[in-house]
C-alpha cells in the first residue's frame, strides 16, 4: 500500500478526535484514556468485519436486490453488531471509572471509540479499494460514524448522572445508534435508486447540525462550566 493512504484514511478520524477533545473546554479528558478508546474502537473493526464476514457466507448475500435483503444487511449484519461493540466498549470500559465526570464525558469517548473504529474500517477499504473510495469515505461514512457516536454519546452522558432512568437512556442511546446506522446503510446500499444516496448524504449532514446541539446542551450543563473561564 502506498504510505499516502493509511496516512489520508486515518488522517479524519484524528482531526475528529483532537476537535473533540477541544470541544470539552470545561475539563479534559487525560491522554491516555482518550488514545485507549481510539485504539480499542480501531481494534473492534477485527470481530465486526469477522462476523459480517462469516453471517454473509453462512446466512447473507454479498449482492442484495430485494427489500428484505438489504435490511438484513444494513440493520443486522452491519448497524447491530458494529454499534453492540462500541457501546461494549463504553458501556464496559468508560462508563464506570472515575474520569467520566460530568455528561460531555460520554460524547468525548463515545466519538474516540466511534473514530478509531472509522480510522481502522477506512484503512481496509484504502487497502482494498484504493484512493477514490477512501476519499468518498471520508466525507461519508468517517461523519456518519460521527454521528452515531454523538448519539450514543449523549444518553450514555445522561446516564452516568441519572440513576433512576440509567438503564432506560442507555439503552436508548444505544437502539437510536443502531436505528440511525441501519438507515443510513438502508439507503447506501439499496440499488434501486442514485437519488437515495444523494438523500443518505444530506440527511446525514442534517444530523451532524443537530448533534452540534447535544453537544452545546451538555457542555451548558457541564458541572465545571462555573468555575471555568476559559
Amino acid at each position: 500500500m502506498n504510505l499516502l493512504l493509511p496516512i489520508l484514511a486515518i488522517l479524519p478520524g484524528l482531526l475528529i478526535s483532537y476537535f473533540i477533545f477541544r470541544v470539552d473546554k470545561y475539563e479534559r479528558e487525560p491522554f491516555v484514556p482518550l488514545a485507549l478508546c481510539f485504539a480499542i474502537g480501531a481494534l473492534l473493526t477485527i470481530p465486526a468485519i469477522q462476523f459480517e464476514k462469516w453471517t454473509l457466507t453462512h446466512i447473507g448475500t454479498h449482492d442484495p436486490k430485494g427489500f428484505f435483503e438489504t435490511f438484513w444487511l444494513s440493520f443486522i449484519v452491519v448497524a447491530l453488531p458494529e454499534e453492540f461493540l462500541k457501546y461494549g466498549a463504553l458501556r464496559g470500559g468508560v462508563f464506570p471509572r472515575r474520569f467520566f465526570n460530568e455528561p460531555l464525558d460520554g460524547i468525548v469517548y463515545a466519538v474516540l471509540i466511534g473514530m478509531g473504529f472509522a480510522a481502522m474500517e477506512n484503512l481496509a477499504y484504502a487497502d482494498r479499494f484504493g484512493i477514490d473510495t477512501m476519499l468518498l469515505r471520508t466525507f461519508t461514512a468517517v461523519p456518519a460514524h460521527l454521528v452515531f457516536a454523538i448519539v450514543q454519546g449523549y444518553y450514555t452522558g445522561l446516564a452516568k448522572f441519572n440513576p433512576a432512568r440509567r438503564r432506560r437512556l442507555l439503552w436508548q442511546g444505544f437502539g437510536l445508534s443502531v436505528l440511525l446506522h441501519g438507515i443510513y446503510d438502508f439507503l447506501i446500499f439499496q440499488d434501486w435508486s442514485d437519488w437515495l444516496f444523494v438523500v443518505a448524504t444530506l440527511a446525514l449532514y442534517m444530523c451532524l447540525f443537530f448533534c452540534v446541539s447535544l453537544i452545546r446542551e451538555h457542555l451548558h450543563n457541564s458541572p465545571f462550566r462555573k468555575n471555568n473561564t476559559i
